[in-house]
Order: structure tokens, then sequence, then C-alpha cells
């Protein structure tokens, strides 16, 4: 069993950036790979970056590469998500999440969720 919790989440002016955290309940480098994902209003959950276990691969929706960076500290059980040039279209609940093995790419191949942070961005 892993928890994850995200913290770092809050109300942002577009244009402007905020670093979404991850603490894992446990290490999660040698089985997990990470990842996060976002609900917008009245939108389902969709693949926003993640990370392989060992850290050195990223992949990103094409929504939000150039903006958006993840990255993970194995010795803290920590997950980042840096996103500058916030959008309005980004405001969205964000999710931490593990999947075995592999990055997940969609909601049926996650094995652990983290409870979501609000990232609201203003126009």
């Amino acid at each position: 069993q892993v928890q994850l919790v995200e913290s770092g989440g809050g109300l942002v002016q577009a244009g402007g950036s905020l670093r979404l955290s991850c603490a894992a309940s446990r290490r999660t480098g040698s089985i997990y790979a990470m990842c996060w994902f976002r609900q917008g209003p009245w939108l389902e959950r969709e693949f926003v970056a993640g990370i392989d276990r060992s850290g050195g691969t990223s992949v990103y929706a094409d929504s939000v590469k150039g903006r958006f960076t993840t990255s993970r500290d194995g010795a803290k059980n920590m997950v980042y998500l840096q996103m500058n040039s916030l959008k309005p279209e980004d405001t969205a609940v964000y999710y931490c999440a593990a999947g075995l093995w592999v990055v997940p790419r969609s909601v049926s191949e996650v094995n652990y969720w983290g409870q979501g942070t609000q990232v609201t961005v203003s126009s």
C-alpha cells in the first residue's frame, strides 16, 4: 500500500507559476512510476505528466509540454510538478498517482491515487 499526499495548489494569475509536491508514504522508486493527472470542471480525469522509476525519463501531455516539468527525489520519496506559464484552462484538481513498473497514461493503469489539490488560474 502506498499513500500519496499532494500539496502546493492554490490561486494564481495567468502567466504565473506553481509547484506541486507529492509525498509518498514509502519508497516507490524501485517498482512505481509516478505521474500527475488533472480533472477540470465537468471534464474527465486526464494525464498530465509522468516520470519513470529511475527519474531519468519524463513524458508530458501535448497541452503542457514546454510549460510543465515533473521530477522525483527518491531519497525523500517526493515527486514534483513545476508549472510555468499557467493558463486559465489549466484550472483543475491535480492528482498525484503511482503505477506499477511503467508510467500510467490512463486512469485504469493507476494503482494509487492522492487526494488531489486544487489549482485555479485566473485570467
